[in-house]
């Protein structure tokens, strides 16, 4: 093999190419889109797309837009680049699954099963959403508590719950040493799911003396997690969620140096809890982001730098999961888990692909191991350390997020820390707002829920599983992106059941096949995803498709065309199909004002309302 002559550029051959040739290029395509005004640093800011917290994603990051602070080296502060030297490459991160059978044998079985394939830790949820406390020594029947970690998420009987397990690490004769895990004490994030603070007063005096006690005799067992999907799980944003987490983690520090723990110490009882979603670059600068301002925290409160680094559990996000086309959560879980591991979690947790139907069973938690044992084994990619460092993209957006988090923490700081701000409402009020304006792009289909909102099927047959436990609440709600269009959904289910028919739409085709078949698609798609059946009906002229209104047994139309024959042909129809029985006509395309169309259907246009309007119309209530 011949050596390259010493200092040969690679792409010598290649002309360099600046940002202004980069716009240019842009502005030609823009323009033949029918853009206008889209010259030079125009063109970038059209295609720069609004994220969240005031955030923006742009198309193109180069070296001058670096303006990020140095995220230092994996396993040193600011611990951006991961909380230790060699991140996950020795072993991956841990494969933790989580369990909320309320039979102890039964959960037991599936325990046994998930470690005997691949799982490193257990998430049990316990108490009236899960599992009897008292049932804690079955369910752990035959596990190593010696070689297994067990982090524990009881609620309001956390107290018990820990007896519970410490107890049975007595009995069993496990070393302190080599106890490991969390016994999941969180009074602050149990009061922003039930909204109830009457005892949160006496639960923080009992966490803090769990944490004394596990500082003392339990090195490997923490006492308290700082759970912060009970915000995520409400609609809040990253920053909502990252800042909620600075500021329970600061209340908690503050609790534990008060009960006589070192800030060290005191920092060292803490694991904190993050959503994470398919969002994979949010979630990675999410991660990252949080780790900066822990240490950021830690140094303000007097931790050793070196003892700063922040404990961290991903769980994949519940608010992404779906009840129709449940197979789809496949692919969200994998891009969520595959995030989580590429932004530096400790431990990760898959949620099962049917967690929003009642209780996974052994198939969908075998999928949701295997996620994890694929993405690791085979992907290999816990042996990369911060695969996503050095990424300008990355790099800005986990400070841009660090930075909007800090200043919500800084405002409920401000409120009287998070407990004050909890019970004054603030919280609530910030994350109902951030919801409300999400979910009117979920409504608005700006933001595609594939399987519900786009591209439903009518046919399909959900999996029957045994409902699960019903969640802690009276606090902060619990939200899921597809939550609007899986009730109207329901109600033309509902429909389907009561009469043996679906609710329907007759399509009016007008003209060829050429003119009408994408505005039919796209009508198709938007009526489906509300439950409603699409009938397509053609025909040579106005009488003619009117005839075949009358055949399809519908109320309601819609007339699909190009906007050259519409303005030759909508308004003969739309008559027509009024005079054969239509009680509304609606058009898929522009809003034109033409005489006998009712209404307008056309990307961005409100789809709920839309198809509520229409459910209503037809008879399903």
């Amino acid at each position: 093999m011949t050596a390259l002559p010493e200092g040969l550029p690679l792409a010598a051959e290649f002309p360099d190419a600046d940002r202004e040739q980069w716009q240019h290029l842009v502005e030609g395509v823009l323009r033949k889109s029918g853009a206008e005004d889209v010259s030079g640093a125009r063109a970038e800011a059209a295609l720069t797309t609004a994220i969240e917290d005031g955030l923006t994603a742009c198309p193109l990051y180069t070296a001058e837009d670096d303006t990020a602070p140095d995220p230092g080296y994996p396993g040193f502060p600011p611990f951006v680049r991961g909380g230790r030297v060699q991140g996950s490459a020795i072993d991956g991160w841990d494969v933790r699954q989580p369990h909320a059978d309320p039979d102890p044998k039964r959960a037991n079985e599936a325990v046994l099963t998930d470690l005997e394939n691949g799982v490193g830790s257990l998430w049990l949820t316990l108490g009236r959403a899960g599992l009897p406390v008292t049932g804690l020594p079955e369910l752990l029947r035959g596990v190593y508590l010696d070689l297994v970690a067990v982090v524990l998420d009881a609620g309001v009987e956390f107290p018990s719950a820990a007896e519970q397990l410490l107890a049975l690490y007595a009995e069993r004769g496990i070393a302190a040493a080599d106890a490991r895990g969390n016994l999941g004490a969180d009074p602050l994030g149990l009061l922003a799911r039930t909204g109830d603070g009457a005892d949160t007063a006496r639960l923080l005096a009992e966490a803090a003396a769990l944490a004394v006690r596990c500082d003392r005799e339990l090195p490997g067992v923490r006492a308290l997690t700082v759970d912060a999907t009970a915000y995520h799980d409400a609609g809040a944003s990253a920053a909502q969620e990252l800042g909620s987490a600075l500021a329970t983690g600061v209340a908690y520090l503050r609790e534990l140096t008060a009960a006589g723990l070192s800030e060290q110490a005191a920092a060292a009882q803490l694991e904190f809890r993050y959503a994470a979603t398919a969002d994979q670059f949010l979630t990675i600068a999410k991660l990252r982001a949080a780790r900066r301002l822990w240490a950021r925290v830690c140094q303000l409160s007097g931790v050793p730098a070196a003892e700063s680094a922040q404990r961290q559990h991903a769980v994949t996000s519940s608010v992404m999961m779906t009840e129709r086309d449940p197979w789809v959560n496949m692919l969200r879980t994998t891009l969520a888990c595959m995030a989580a591991g590429v932004g530096g979690a400790d431990a990760v947790s898959v949620l099962p692909f049917d967690a929003a139907l009642g209780l996974p069973d052994a198939f969908a938690r075998r999928i949701a191991r295997n996620t994890q044992s694929v993405l690791l084994e085979e992907s290999q990619l816990g042996r990369v350390i911060d695969p996503a460092g050095g990424s300008w993209y990355v790099e800005q957006l986990t400070d841009e997020l660090a930075h909007a988090a800090w200043t919500w923490f800084q405002q409920v700081e401000r409120a009287g820390g998070q407990q004050r701000a909890l019970d004054s409402g603030l919280v609530q009020q910030r994350i109902a707002e951030t919801w409300a304006q999400r979910e009117e792009d979920l409504a608005h289909r700006r933001e595609p829920v594939t399987g519900v909102s786009e591209f439903p099927n009518l046919a399909e047959r959900l999996p029957v599983r045994e409902p699960a436990p019903a969640p802690v609440g009276g606090g902060l709600p619990r939200v899921r992106r597809s939550r609007q269009f899986e009730a109207l959904r329901a109600r033309a289910d509902a429909r389907l059941a009561a009469t043996g028919e679906r609710p329907r739409v007759f399509l009016a085709a007008i003209g060829p096949a050429a003119a009408y078949t994408g505005r039919s698609t796209f009508a198709a798609n938007l009526f489906q995803a509300g439950g409603i059946e699409t009938v397509l009906g053609e025909g040579a002229d106005a009488a003619a498709l009117a005839e075949a209104f009358t055949a399809s047994g519908a109320t309601v139309a819609c007339l699909c065309s190009s906007d050259r024959l519409y303005a030759e042909q909508a308004e003969a129809v739309a008559a027509a199909l009024g005079g054969a029985g239509a009680e509304r006509v609606l058009l898929a395309g522009k809003p034109g004002g033409l005489s006998g169309v009712d209404d307008y259907v056309f990307t961005g246009c409100d789809a709920v309302a839309v198809l509520s309007s229409t459910l209503d119309l037809i008879g399903a209530v």
